[in-house]
């Protein structure tokens, strides 16, 4: 028997790489995925940094994460390693994208209006408040 090839919204949905080979496409949820086995790939649209959670730092501490900007314009702003360093800022444009490196704190501002993309595996995520420059 032939199984169906589904076709995806990947706005809606995300897409598991389970770590046997498999994908799997999935509801958006939100603690949950933080526990799963495998890569993660999302594609989403957003009109404000509330969209992308700009309020909020991230880490990834099990791996790297691939963001790309498809359409419109982001930032991914890295938080200082030491105390008294400038956050590091990446423009990404349509087409664009930066791996940000495992263990390294960063958050996300647009430029505009943005369709965007990441790549990462979600164990061991972590989050925290932004409170504004130099928090």
């Amino acid at each position: 028997m032939t199984v169906p090839v589904p076709r995806i919204d990947l706005f809606g949905s995300l897409l598991h790489l389970h770590p046997s080979g498999r994908m799997r496409v999935e509801q958006p949820a939100t603690d949950t995925e933080l526990e799963r086995e495998g890569w993660l790939f999302m594609v989403a649209h957003a009109e404000t940094d509330d969209d992308v959670h700009g309020d909020h730092w991230e880490i990834h501490t099990e791996a790297d994460e691939f963001v790309a900007c498809l359409a419109g314009g982001i930032r991914v702003i890295l938080r200082p390693e030491r105390p008294g360093d400038d956050e590091e800022v990446i423009a990404l444009g349509a087409g664009a994208g930066t791996i940000v490196p495992r263990g390294r704190w960063h958050r996300l501002a647009l430029d505009a209006p943005s369709d965007m993309m990441a790549v990462t595996l979600p164990r061991g995520t972590r989050e925290e408040r932004w409170t504004g420059a130099g928090a």
